[in-house]
């Protein structure tokens, strides 16, 4: 089920589709949030690489960003949750490099460069979750 509301996205994310609308979806919630350009397109990108990985190694996921405050602090924060296989080795999954898809394995830790704040669990057998927190500046 797909929720969309002014400062939150809830969708599935379960194919490339998907992740390009997650990707357009989190621009416009970072734009009304007041983010410069430059930290939209770091995110975006982030959000990009996370959900494609979603479908590529678990099939499907979910991703929800919302609208976070902290005192005067306003961010985003995204939530990327898949039911997949899990990552074994979180250390060797976010070095450059390891791919067990064959690609060019900038993925996670890529990812994690482009993030204020970026948080990975994963069991095996039962799904990872990435949670990102971006602040406006």
């Amino acid at each position: 089920m797909t929720n969309i509301q002014r400062d939150k996205i809830d969708i599935p994310v379960t194919s490339f589709e998907e992740v390009i609308l997650a990707r357009q979806l989190v621009r416009e919630l970072m734009e009304r949030l007041g983010f410069s350009l430059l930290a939209q397109t770091r995110i975006v990108t982030a959000v990009s690489e996370l959900a494609r990985n979603m479908v590529v190694h678990a099939k499907d996921g979910r991703l929800t960003a919302t609208k976070v405050t902290q005192g005067a602090r306003v961010g985003v924060n995204c939530i990327f949750q898949d039911s997949g296989p899990g990552i074994e080795d979180i250390d060797q999954a976010m070095r450059e490099g390891y791919s067990t898809t064959k690609s060019l394995g900038l993925g996670l830790g890529g990812a994690k460069k482009l993030c204020g704040e970026f948080n990975i669990t994963s069991s095996m057998g039962k799904g990872t979750k990435i949670d990102i927190t971006e602040w406006v500046k």
